[in-house]
């Protein structure tokens, strides 16, 4: 593997924006000065944050800090998913094609959509009246 001191990725998922920086280590994992654990509370954000590392059999050796902002929890969580994926790509190419069979690179284009005039929310009209 040819890689410099540490690599970044940057990830997106709803409205949440995740900076990643990872390099080789022992497995921790830190998100804006606090570790993963603690700021993802459920085990299924735990368990999405990993699972890029652990498609490509690199769980416990890299150490990751992470600045993520915008959106809520689970975008987050989403987000960070995907920085991690963008930075193992740089830090060794080789394995794209695995990160990439999973999902691990798609950018998930799903975002709320826009209030409309005259309607409740985006699509949900207000309650009918008949008298």
């Amino acid at each position: 593997m040819a890689h410099a001191a540490r690599n970044y990725g940057t990830g997106r998922r709803k409205n949440a924006i995740a900076r990643v920086w990872i390099k080789a280590g022992s497995g921790s994992i830190t998100v804006n000065g606090r570790k993963s654990d603690d700021y993802f509370c459920r085990a299924t954000l735990s368990a999405l944050v990993n699972a890029p590392m652990k498609c490509v059999d690199l769980e416990n050796r890299l150490d990751i800090v992470a600045t993520a902002k915008g959106g809520g929890v689970s975008g987050q969580a989403g987000a960070l998913a995907h920085g991690i994926a963008r930075a193992i790509i740089e830090m060794d190419p080789t394995l794209r094609s695995p990160l990439r069979r999973l999902g691990h690179l798609t950018r998930d284009p799903r975002v709320k959509e826009r209030k409309k005039y005259g309607r409740k929310r985006a699509r949900r009209g207000f309650q009918y009246v008949k008298r």
